[in-house]
């Protein structure tokens, strides 16, 4: 399968290119903030739009929801303000719609409040099951429990 692309050959943004965006909308930030916003836009594109924003799988990681891929790029970081790989024209304008409502809610909160809010949260606790505080992890935090999750959550479908 092509980098972009779908199986069904529906051209398909990346994590890259949705991190692209975010440091792009954003600027500056830890590679950690970056991460949990990653994963707020596709729990939510999930929610509000019934697609994936990105195929990339979310592992659940002791610091929270982590997309390897994208650490890989980061490793060793601790701020970023760009990221070499991706495109943000990528996305479509209602995927990035999606993006700047969960940055308009998320993007203001710390790296630690974020990271310890998925911490509180059904998707990242059931993905880590027995799992102690603190042990590596590289369950995935699977798309149905996003969805089943944070649609429950506010049945108009605005997040927090």
């Amino acid at each position: 399968m092509l980098r972009g692309y779908s199986q069904r050959g529906i051209n398909m943004a990346d994590v890259f290119d949705v991190a692209k965006y975010i440091l792009q909308k954003q600027g500056s930030m830890t590679t950690m903030k970056l991460q949990k916003l990653v994963y707020y836009c596709q729990a939510w594109a999930l929610v509000w739009d019934a697609k994936k924003l990105f195929p990339e799988k979310i592992e659940a990681w002791a610091s929270g929801p982590v997309v390897r891929e994208l650490y890989e790029v980061h490793r060793g970081m601790f701020n970023i303000s760009s990221i070499g790989k991706g495109d943000a024209n990528n996305l479509t304008p209602n995927e990035k719609e999606t993006v700047d409502k969960i940055l308009e809610t998320y993007g203001i909160k710390s790296a630690q409040w974020l990271s310890d809010l998925t911490h509180l949260e059904k998707p990242w606790n059931d993905a880590r099951g027995c799992v102690d505080p603190g042990e590596n992890c590289d369950k995935e935090i699977t798309q149905a429990s996003m969805c089943e999750y944070y649609s429950s959550l506010f049945p108009s479908g605005e997040p927090i």
